[in-house]
């Protein structure tokens, strides 16, 4: 994403945030975003139970504060 824009140049996807509910072992997790309960891949990202994390086309890309 470039700075200001809402919406991925690639794949026009948004990124949100998201709080980590589960980790299921296989390099999946089910979070917490704002549009509902989702199922992630935290394969990229270091991150346990309640960690706040930036999703972005489904892949945890960050932790956050």
């Amino acid at each position: 994403m470039r700075p200001g824009d809402e919406r991925c140049v690639s794949c026009g996807d948004i990124a949100v945030t998201a709080c980590v509910l589960s980790l299921s072992g296989d390099g999946r997790a089910r979070a917490q975003s704002r549009e509902g309960e989702i199922e992630i891949n935290v394969e990229l990202v270091d991150v346990g139970v309640g960690d706040r994390v930036l999703v972005h086309a489904g892949v945890a890309i960050a932790v956050t504060p």
